[in-house]
């Protein structure tokens, strides 16, 4: 068990910031949440943190929050898949990790866990290709904002890191299911499945990993994890029409069961993109498209080896979460 130290949460009031927190609350850490003046608080109701008012993007806000820390967690970040997204997501992934970089360095923080993505590794373009921490990065060509901004910011830890600046630990979860997560923007098509209005599904792959699962593998890489390190936190491969019928088999409605042609797929987000460049609002894009049917497969054992990281079948994740959703009325 880690002596009690001081630790700061960014992105604190999303899902997992919001679990990881509680966790290190209840393991007896001074334990501070880095959130905006602005920002949804609801995620953190009953876990006993103290506030501090900061934003990534604002180096400054950083500097007065960061100081005495013994460890920063960095969670805050932006998943989007618009064109139009794409400044607002530089500025908080990358120049927002930049500044956490440098806040930590100028306030002498021990150690930095980084919350990337298993997105910051690529993905495959068929079921045979099984991504682990070594491989290469894959999918620049494609220019999709949220796998670039993610895989640059990591980039960016690695380079303070060997430039002896800050000492860091780098996790890669992939989907993160749990209780909880049905309030995530990024999960309204699940939410449709679970409701029973959904009948279609990609051709892509997903990993699926338990909240719990992520954060006990996030406490062991503060502890154990090596300097400079990636680690991927990720469960079972899953096709996403195996992910949709487990979502309607736990909410007891039928599977979706028209596959929609990849070339279909590529052909409504390119109409999305014209649609949103027209100021219409959709949820179609280019990125959504590529995103919904690449297969994001990847391995864990590097983490299995050295963290103890030991994930639970993806289906009790899945269980959960749509229970989570029958206990707070969505179904």
């Amino acid at each position: 068990r880690p002596r009690v130290s001081k630790v700061l949460v960014t992105g604190a009031n999303g899902f997992l910031g919001s679990w990881l927190t509680r966790r290190l609350v209840e393991d007896g850490h001074e334990t501070y949440a880095l959130v905006r003046k602005s920002s949804d608080l609801s995620e953190l109701k009953g876990i006993h943190c103290q506030l501090k008012f900061g934003d990534v993007t604002d180096l400054h806000s950083l500097l007065e929050a960061f100081p005495g820390m013994d460890t920063v967690f960095h969670l805050a970040g932006l998943i989007a898949y618009k064109k139009a997204d794409r400044a607002q997501m530089e500025r908080v992934n990358v120049e927002g990790t930049a500044n956490v970089l440098e806040a930590c360095r100028a306030t002498a923080v021990r150690r930095l866990v980084h919350l990337s993505s298993v997105v910051a590794i690529g993905a495959g373009f068929t079921p045979l290709d099984i991504l682990n921490e070594d491989s290469p990065y894959n999918i620049a060509e494609l220019d999709l904002g949220y796998f670039e901004t993610k895989h640059k910011a990591e980039l960016l830890v690695k380079e303070a890191v060997q430039q002896n600046r800050i000492d860091a630990v780098i996790l890669n979860p992939s989907t993160v299911y749990g209780p909880g997560d049905a309030r995530k923007g990024s999960r309204k098509t699940q939410l449709k499945v679970a409701q029973g209005k959904f009948n279609y599904y990609p051709a892509g792959g997903v990993n699926v990993v338990a909240v719990q699962d992520v954060v006990d593998g996030i406490i062991s890489a503060w502890l154990k994890g090596r300097k400079g390190e990636r680690y991927i936190l990720a469960g079972d491969n899953l096709l996403i029409k195996d992910l949709f019928a487990m979502i309607a088999s736990a909410a007891g409605v039928p599977a979706p069961e028209k596959e929609i042609p990849t070339g279909v797929f590529h052909f409504l987000g390119a109409l999305g993109d014209f649609l949103n460049m027209l100021g219409v609002s959709t949820t179609l894009s280019r990125e959504n498209a590529w995103s919904a049917t690449l297969y994001h497969w990847f391995e864990s054992s590097k983490a299995q080896r050295e963290l103890d990281f030991k994930p639970r079948p993806s289906h009790i994740a899945i269980t959960e979460s749509v229970q989570w959703m029958k206990d707070n009325g969505l179904l």
